[in-house]
């Protein structure tokens, strides 16, 4: 019985499965999806660690910026010189890339010439290697008849770690690949090159751009597919590249749009990050390489070691009697007989194993079918290892692609090139395969670079100079709104003028200076409650104001607003004040206050002509109102009217005041020197407290009196313009700057955008000023820009949308959230899409710049009138230098992210003898119409 069981043993053992006998001692390389998914993860801290500049030295992955900023669009054209120097061989090539011919726009036609590279230059000095390279180029020129006479644009290909400060500035990291050039690390290659062209003479060129061979295929797929953003070299060496958020990329200046990073992923695991999933066979294959302890993920996964670790496997299952009956032959234990492009002999789908049979015959071995079986799976496991390691480092790339675009999802293309990929019969489908398992959510494409990488280093060449043009263009386009200080200083001048002339009780005046009848700031002491009304736009408020006896700057607000139906708006003038008459007592209702007849201010943000603090007789509408029968009518006494009507409660309307004053009341009651107040949003606007002495334009009885003149001296029985006590030297002024340039003196510095804007509005030719600086009108002249940029084809591939044609669609909160830095450009794009305008990354750098020029013109203006407005007061009391504070009011100043700085160092530079601080209203003008009020009861004015 015993014997029966032996004998069934043996055969038993002879049957066994030879994969199963490589399973189990390769298990160590065999990974899972969650050791793939450690991998990735580990691989991700390395790329954040590459990146920061802190922790960049320290890192194995370098990350290193290639300052390539987009991929193709299609629209590239013109000829191109490509150099490409990576191995063996160095080649010359004339790269044609024509816009809108042939039978496919872009089409892309290449000639070349390959050089051998002389064995002893390998390891010569670096000058002789690039005039050999510059030698090479000259006689392609030659051969190819391309004239010498003129300046070529030349894109090099350099296939070894650089450093690259710039597109075409490169300092080489080491050498790779059997270079060993003497006298050469650390230095410029694109320097080098240019110094042996030089020497070499009779060629003139322009380096336009040097870039790493995996950044070239990138840019050669990605001209054929604009979601193409991730190159991957799988041959001789392996290495990644991908679109990462400038943002992102601290070893370069600036955050806005994307740089290509060159991972250099070769080293990962050279700082002991992959030592758990390292085997013998790893450590035997770095240890008895030409540089031990370096590049440790290359020779896991790249074509210059697969044969090699698989030679290995085979002499040791030999050794162990697992295969060839224990036999290894000479040729077996010589390094370098088994080749990657065995391993994929081995590995094809009908011959592989009379493949693997004549391999191992041909090293001096006698194998069995199970012998070819079992070296033909050890083949498998190491190929398989290599692109399950190779989608782990994909994964990384992709999720951290995912996570800095703030995607759930991502469609994107991985352009491939290398031997490995291109002649391994399973490869490819593996790898597609685990990227796709391990990321379902994505949507991965992956296209073989066909032309190389010498097509793409001409695309990066064509893409910068495509780049640079457009810049050139868009820079032409918005200087004009780019005022120099000199520019600047003229405004302010003329704001001096005009608020100078419309003092004046006669004359005309294009800057309006309309008296408001407030003499005085609050001073902390008012008390009682007060009623504010609040008209401005398409909301009514209500409020009730409680200012506290006895405790200075402290007041409680209860508010509540009303919409104006625009039936309401646009119709009579007596269905308007009714409407607010009728908001009135439901807010009186709201508050239990029905009975009590409270003291009001009302602030009514539209251009009116005061005669006193209690009357004012409207202009003209704006921002969308058209009632009828209220311009030239007292405002005030309209209200009075309508709340007659009602019979049901009384109000003691005390004042009537425009926003722009309310503001400075209500940020006055925090601070004392606050005399100058600045609406920047839908429109804009000052007001400041003027001498008395200049308003000419102020309607007063004169009498005797021997109280203290405005002046400041004593004048017995001097007469006076006043009919008010002896401390009323100064009154608030609203300059309604807005219409400055009405007059012409702004028609050096307005645009053919601002004239557009301005024709098309509802008051052409009127309120050129505001125009310029207020929130009504920058989104509209951010559009016209970006029409004409278009129309011209330097924007959204030249697609003019219905949606890009439709006025004041560009709202100006799109300012405000494109120009803010915690945006990133995807979202940049965001906000475009909803607009319907389909935009790449490089359309929202431009949109963001022509946001960025209309924004930044429009607080320096406010400055340069701020300044105008701050050196008048302080001439006015004649002090060498004036201390005073600024409220502000306005989304504009509130809300855009850059606007109130360039404000205030705009007012700085011009008015150095002015220290102004601005002070944002927390309570905005309503609150300001109520002190108006309560300083006017408590003076009794």
């Amino acid at each position: 019985m015993l014997a029966v069981h032996l004998i069934s043993f043996f055969f038993s053992k002879l049957q066994e499965d030879p994969t199963k006998k490589v399973d189990r001692f390769l298990y160590a390389m065999r990974l899972n999806d969650g050791q793939l998914t450690d991998i990735s993860a580990r691989f991700q801290a390395e790329m954040k660690k590459g990146l920061l500049r802190e922790s960049n030295a320290a890192a194995a992955v370098k990350m290193l910026p290639t300052h390539v900023r987009s991929t193709p669009d299609g629209s590239e054209n013109g000829r191109f010189l490509a150099l490409d120097l990576g191995g063996s061989k160095f080649k010359v090539l004339q790269v044609k890339v024509r816009e809108g011919r042939g039978l496919r726009k872009g089409q892309v036609e290449m000639e070349e010439k390959i050089y051998p590279v002389p064995v002893e230059l390998l390891s010569g000095r670096g000058a002789e290697l690039f005039d050999h390279v510059a030698e090479s180029l000259k006689d392609f020129l030659q051969e190819k008849k391309i004239s010498l006479d003129q300046k070529h644009p030349l894109a090099f290909t350099f296939s070894f770690p650089c450093e690259l400060p710039s597109l075409h500035q490169g300092f080489l990291l080491s050498w790779s690949k059997n270079y060993r050039v003497r006298g050469f690390q650390g230095k410029d290659v694109v320097h080098a090159l240019r110094q042996a062209i030089y020497r070499t003479g009779g060629v003139d060129v322009e380096v336009l751009a040097m870039v790493n061979d995996t950044v070239a295929t990138m840019m050669t797929c990605g001209f054929d597919d604009q979601y193409c953003e991730v190159g991957l070299i799988i041959g001789t060496g392996t290495n990644a590249c991908y679109m990462e958020e400038m943002r992102h990329v601290d070893l370069v200046e600036g955050d806005e749009g994307r740089m290509c990073v060159n991972t250099e992923w070769g080293a990962f695991g050279d700082d002991g990050a992959l030592k758990d999933f390292i085997t013998e066979f790893d450590e035997d294959v770095d240890a008895a390489s030409v540089n031990p302890g370096k590049q440790i993920f290359e020779k896991m996964v790249s074509g210059l070691y697969l044969g090699e670790l698989v030679r290995l496997v085979v002499v040791k299952m030999a050794k162990l009697g697992k295969l060839f009956d224990g036999c290894v032959s000479e040729a077996l234990r010589t390094k370098g007989k088994i080749t990657t492009a065995h391993v994929a002999a081995m590995e094809e789908y009908k011959t592989g194993l009379k493949n693997t049979r004549e391999i191992l015959m041909g090293l001096g071995l006698s194998p069995s079918p199970d012998d070819c079986i079992a070296v033909q799976h050890v083949s498998t496991i190491v190929s398989f290892r290599s692109s399950n390691l190779v989608a782990a480092g994909l994964v990384a790339i992709l999720n951290r692609i995912k996570k800095s675009r703030g995607v759930r999802g991502l469609r994107i293309t991985i352009g491939v090139d290398g031997t490995v990929y291109k002649t391994h019969p399973q490869y490819p489908k593996r790898l597609h395969k685990v990227v796709r398992r391990l990321l379902p959510e994505c949507n991965v494409r992956f296209v073989l670079s066909e032309s190389g990488s010498s097509k793409g280093a001409a695309l990066v060449a064509a893409v910068a100079q495509r780049l640079a043009s457009r810049k050139r263009q868009v820079d032409q386009r918005l200087s004009p709104f780019r005022l120099s200080e000199e520019h600047l200083q003229l405004v302010k001048a003329r704001m001096r003028v005009g608020l100078d002339a419309g003092l004046k009780a006669t004359g005309p005046s294009a800057v309006k200076m309309l008296p408001s009848f407030v003499y005085h700031t609050p001073d902390g002491t008012e008390h009682g409650k007060y009623l504010a009304l609040d008209l401005g736009g398409t909301n009514f408020r209500a409020l009730l104001v409680k200012f506290k006896n006895g405790r200075q700057h402290n007041s409680r607000l209860y508010h509540k607003i009303y919409t104006i139906p625009l039936e309401i708006m646009q119709g009579t003038g007596e269905e308007l004040f009714d409407y607010l008459a009728h908001c009135v007592g439901d807010f009186l209702d709201y508050m239990g206050m029905k009975n009590v007849r409270l003291p009001t201010g009302f602030t009514f943000s539209f251009p009116c002509e005061q005669s006193a603090i209690d009357t004012g007789k409207l202009v003209s509408w704006t921002k969308g109102f058209k009632a009828t029968d209220c311009e030239g009518h007292d405002v005030v006494n309209m209200l009075r009217e309508a709340i007659k009507r009602r019979n049901d409660y009384d109000l003691d309307i005390v004042s009537i005041v425009n926003d722009t004053v309310g503001t400075m009341m209500s940020c006055a009651y925090e601070d004392p020197e606050c005399e100058v107040a600045l609406i920047a949003g839908t429109g804009s606007n000052v007001c400041y407290m003027e001498e008395l002495r200049n308003i000419k334009k102020v309607k007063q009885s004169t009498h005797k009196t021997e109280d203290v003149n405005t002046d400041g001296g004593e004048e017995k029985g001097t007469e006076k313009t006043t009919n008010h006590t002896a401390d009323i030297s100064r009154m608030c002024v609203n300059t309604e700057w807005g219409g400055l340039g009405d007059d012409g003196s702004l028609d050096d510095i307005i645009t053919s955008y601002d004239t557009a804007v301005d024709q098309n509005s509802i008051n052409p030719g009127k309120q050129r000023f505001e125009k310029l600086t207020s929130g009504m009108y920058l989104g509209e002249t951010v559009r016209h820009v970006l029409l004409d940029l278009t129309r011209e084809g330097l924007l959204f591939r030249g697609n003019v949308t219905e949606t890009l044609k439709t006025p004041d669609i560009f709202e100006t909160k799109y300012l405000s959230q494109i120009e803010s830095d915690r945006l990133a450009l995807l979202q940049v794009r965001s906000i475009l899409q909803k607009l319907g305008l389909d935009s790449t990354c490089d359309d929202g750098i431009i949109v963001k710049e022509v946001c960025g020029a209309i924004s930044q013109r429009a607080a320096r203006l406010c400055g340069a009138g701020m300044a105008a407005v701050v050196d008048k007061i302080r001439e006015n009391r004649g002090l060498d230098r004036l201390t005073v504070t600024a409220g502000v009011d306005g989304a504009l100043y509130k809300l855009h992210p850059h606007f109130s700085q360039v404000l205030k160092e705009t007012t700085r530079v011009l008015a150095p003898q002015c220290n102004v601080t601005f002070l944002p209203s927390e309570e905005g003008s309503g609150k300001g119409a109520a002190l108006i009020t309560a300083v006017a009861k408590k003076r009794q004015l």
